[in-house]
């Protein structure tokens, strides 16, 4: 799908020149590929039109570009682009000139359709693996979208990239085992219990080392008072020898002086 959307080539760079074209109601722009670079400006309600119809990545920009001194029409993409985190306005825009002879690699977004898988009718859980794909292909032929029929899916099966399905010129760059989309069985109550379970022991062991360190620790503190309790009974014992020694000598000395 193509849109149109006009340009104008600008002079200005650096951060006070975009502030005036924020202001003006324009924002800087940027075109490069094909051997050249451009600084543009354009209206940002014109891309944010384009964003909010079809994917930004895969949407194919016919621009008319004033005021430049080359070819003014221009097949283009858009690479990436810029909005302020507060008010979510379009800020800054980047787009790559492409030609419509030669292949590109853009990523695809990819639509799951059809009815309710069948897994999911017995409990199952869809999982979209891959939001989107890695292509090649002509500009002419880059499609907006890849749909992936999942309405067969039973729990435990799945679709791979090489699962998707041919497209004429259309060759995709993911690695073929590439799960895109999936049905999971759902967790029983006793997987579920048993994760609560071994949570509840895990987040319990903590509490029986504490109790051990406690016991622990109140055992050393009782050899502690014990091991303090004996040398104050030696000190004693000492005390006494001391005392009855005392009147012994005391008597020798006595009788020498006699």
């Amino acid at each position: 799908m193509k849109f149109d959307l006009t340009v104008a080539v600008r002079e200005q760079a650096g951060k006070g020149a975009a502030r005036s074209m924020r202001r003006a109601g324009k924002i800087p722009s940027v075109l490069y590929g094909q051997g050249e670079c451009l600084l543009l400006t354009l209206n940002p309600d014109h891309l944010v039109k384009i964003l909010k119809s079809h994917a930004g990545s895969t949407a194919l920009i016919s621009l008319t570009v004033e005021g430049g001194k080359s070819k003014p029409n221009r097949t283009a993409l858009l690479r990436d682009y810029q909005v302020d985190p507060v008010t979510g306005a379009l800020l800054h825009a980047d787009l790559f000139e492409i030609s419509m002879t030669q292949p590109i690699r853009v990523k695809v977004p990819i639509k799951v359709v059809g009815s309710i898988p069948a897994g999911v009718k017995e409990g199952g859980v869809l999982h979209h693996n891959m939001r989107e794909v890695h292509v090649e292909c002509l500009p002419a032929a880059l499609p907006d979208q890849i749909e992936v029929d999942a309405s067969s899916l039973t729990i435990g099966s799945g679709i791979h990239v090489k699962e998707i399905g041919a497209r004429e010129g259309i060759r995709f760059l993911d690695e073929p085992d590439q799960m895109v989309v999936s049905v999971a069985a759902p967790m029983s109550d006793a997987k579920l219990e048993a994760l609560l379970t071994s949570g509840a022991a895990a987040a319990g062991e903590p509490e029986v080392v504490a109790k051990g360190k406690e016991a622990g620790a109140e055992g050393g503190a009782e050899a502690a008072k014990a091991g303090a309790a004996a040398p104050a009974g030696e000190a004693k014992g000492g005390e006494k020898k001391e005392a009855a020694a005392a009147p012994k000598a005391e008597k020798k000395e006595a009788e020498k002086k006699k």
